[in-house]
């Protein structure tokens, strides 16, 4: 089940399913989007998406009018999509259902539990941290994987016992990110476009990429900086093409949506972008230090990351980019470049593999208790 506000929710469906068919597992997986296949509504993604992603004055709404606007939408919309959710799960007959969604686990959980008793519920925390609580975490009987200990604290705080949590080393990425890039990075610069030597950033801003993406480009360029910029946009053609129109002292490549993040990120020394839990992790993955902001306009749930970042010592957090510039000069000393290097190196996240290994015993001890269950017990007089 997964929720397609942004890209992080959808990306990890489709790497725990990239896994799974590479080990030939005997698993039919669907994967989900909730709110627009079984409760038919779309508007609350479509106007994150668009707006919360890419605009930085719909953040300063996001926190006091959206999100309570949301939740109070899910309270009155409860019994509703409780009896959506029993008819589908009564009509699909799942063996096990995972959610790597926010908001209505409650719900998914409940509905389940009602149609067919027995079937386990499974959430994974895309996020570093249940922030705020309840944006994961919900107290009822289910199976909770949790990406960092911070997480399994939070959900021993909601009750859960040992047995129902499960840790993992990391969020889940795709298993791309764990293969060689074997292309001559400096001969790839060059044909680029890019100098050969140059330190280079990767900048990001996820799936819809964000007009910070300009305010960090004009900053960089305004400065006495040495080095070059690869820009990622995604399906933010716009700002892709505002960026190529640009006259730029500094060498720098624009891309749109791509699938090739992992080849970006092997030309690059060190990412700029927002603290979203799969963007950075895909980062430290490919041993790129991070610069990212935290700040009372950021996404909530990405505050745990930039804690996270600080917390290893794998980047620079700042209050906002407008310091991107001190941040920038700093990290490219050549001696602290290479300690933020070794370590993110350090950083051992094989979540994606962890996580189907935990699913599938999930999902053996529960067809056993089924077969416990269906067996006659004997009667003696």
């Amino acid at each position: 089940m997964i929720y397609d506000a942004g890209a992080g929710h959808r990306s990890t469906a489709n790497a725990l399913q990239k896994v799974i068919e590479q080990r030939k597992l005997p698993w039919e997986v669907h994967i989900v989007e909730a709110f627009k296949e079984i409760l038919h509504t779309s508007a609350s993604q479509d106007f994150y998406n668009k707006f919360v992603l890419q605009k930085t004055w719909a953040k300063i709404i996001n926190e006091p009018l959206l999100v309570p606007s949301f939740k109070l939408q899910i309270r009155l919309y409860h019994s509703a999509w409780l009896a959506r959710l029993k008819k589908y799960w009564q009509q699909h007959q799942p063996d096990m259902v995972v959610s790597v969604q926010p908001y209505i686990n409650r719900v998914l959980c409940e509905s389940l539990q009602a149609a067919l008793p027995g079937v386990p519920f499974v959430t994974f925390i895309t996020d570093h941290a249940d922030c705020p609580p309840h944006f994961w975490i919900e107290p009822q009987e289910q199976f909770l994987i949790c990406p960092t200990q911070k997480a399994v604290e939070q959900a021993k705080n909601f009750g859960y016992t040992q047995e129902q949590i499960f840790r993992t080393s990391g969020v889940i990425i795709q298993p791309r990110f764990y293969e060689p890039v074997t292309v001559d990075r400096r001969a790839e610069r060059q044909r680029l476009g890019l100098d050969p030597d140059l330190p280079t950033a990767l900048i990001t801003f996820g799936s819809q990429g964000s007009n910070v993406m300009l305010e960090i480009a004009d900053s960089l360029e305004k400065s006495q900086l040495n080095l070059q910029l690869i820009f990622i946009c995604g399906r933010n053609e716009e700002l892709a093409v505002t960026l190529r129109r640009q006259q730029s002292r500094l060498p720098r490549f624009v891309e749109t949506f791509t699938s090739e993040i992992p080849y970006y990120m092997h030309l690059s020394d060190f990412f700029i972008g927002k603290s979203g839990s799969v963007g950075v992790s895909e980062a430290v993955a490919m041993n790129l230090p991070v610069i990212t902001d935290c700040n009372a306009l950021s996404l909530f749930q990405e505050r745990p990351s930039a804690e996270w970042i600080a917390d290893n010592e794998i980047g620079i957090v700042v209050r906002n980019f407008r310091e991107i510039n001190q941040a920038v000069a700093k990290l490219i000393q050549p001696e602290t470049l290479a300690r933020y290097r070794a370590n993110a190196a350090a950083i051992n996240n094989k979540a994606v593999f962890e996580v189907v290994d935990i699913l599938s015993g999930i999902l053996e001890q529960a067809q056993t208790n089924q077969e416990r269950d269906r067996t006659p017990k004997l009667r003696y007089a």
